[in-house]
């Protein structure tokens, strides 16, 4: 009977974060924000990352993490992903917060235009706003980590696309082709990334209840959304946090160069 204990302890240990220092962006709110606190439940280290003026968000959830914590856990620090200057400050934030590389970079940071244009009505301005955040800031924060996270084992770059990209809905043409980019830019990576322990992979949800889905739809837009699901309910945050908990950890070594769709079967 000691044999199956010994099994079930090493299976236990290969999912640890301990000390490990794992940068979320965009986590103040939604995907991220559950990212962070299942990161940090599994032994992380965080750095909260927010682009806004108002720091009130991040500032509380370290406080969460950090409550019941001796040392400090987590700290929130502010940087725009699309400014190459301010995602090589957020490393240099991580690195001094904690004293030690980088393990794991997870890009949850997104943005979409909520009016929700054809390609014969996108300004512009949305496709450049939904580029520069979407796939340029995934760019640069890919490409700082390819460089900075720690090398030999254990280092992860997890970013994130969409279902919309399998979906192909209209409405989303930017949103989705800067998603798009996203998968392309991973599976490429993980490939570049050959002999350094370093995994590459990209979770691609489906319509999750967060302040970015909700925005711009009316009840019955939301409703046919949910009638779509063969689960019959919008995913929730907590629906995809455990995921990126596995890709982070060492149970997630063999994951690489993946598109993981996690949708509830949406697509």
């Amino acid at each position: 009977m000691a044999a199956p204990q010994e099994s079930c302890a090493t299976s236990t240990q290969s999912f640890t974060l301990q000390d490990r220092v794992a940068i979320v962006t965009g986590s103040s709110r939604g995907i991220g924000r559950e990212v962070a606190l299942h990161l940090s439940s599994l032994g992380a280290r965080l750095v909260i990352n927010y682009s806004s003026t108002n720091s009130v968000p991040a500032d509380t959830l370290a406080a969460e993490i950090n409550a019941s914590a001796t040392l400090p856990r987590a700290v929130a620090v502010r940087a725009d992903i699309s400014d190459p200057v301010q995602v090589q400050s957020l490393f240099d934030s991580a690195e001094r917060a904690f004293d030690s590389p980088v393990h794991i970079l997870v890009n949850s940071a997104g943005t979409l235009d909520s009016t929700y244009p054809s390609v014969a009505n996108t300004s512009d301005d949305s496709f450049d706003r939904v580029f520069a955040v979407n796939a340029r800031g995934a760019f640069l924060c890919a490409r700082e980590a390819a460089n900075r996270v720690k090398r030999g084992g254990g280092g992860r770059i997890i970013l994130f696309s969409s279902s919309q990209v399998a979906a192909l809905r209209p409405g989303f043409a930017a949103y989705t082709a800067a998603k798009a980019a996203v998968e392309a830019m991973t599976k490429i990576l993980a490939k570049e990334l050959k002999g350094t322990g370093i995994t590459a992979n990209c979770v691609a949800p489906g319509p999750i209840a967060t302040e970015l889905f909700f925005g711009g739809r009316t009840e019955e837009q939301v409703k046919k959304i949910i009638d779509e699901s063969p689960l019959g309910r919008l995913g929730e945050t907590k629906d995809v946090a455990p995921l990126v908990g596995f890709l982070a950890s060492d149970a997630g070594e063999w994951v690489n160069g993946q598109i993981i769709r996690v949708n509830g079967g949406y697509v």
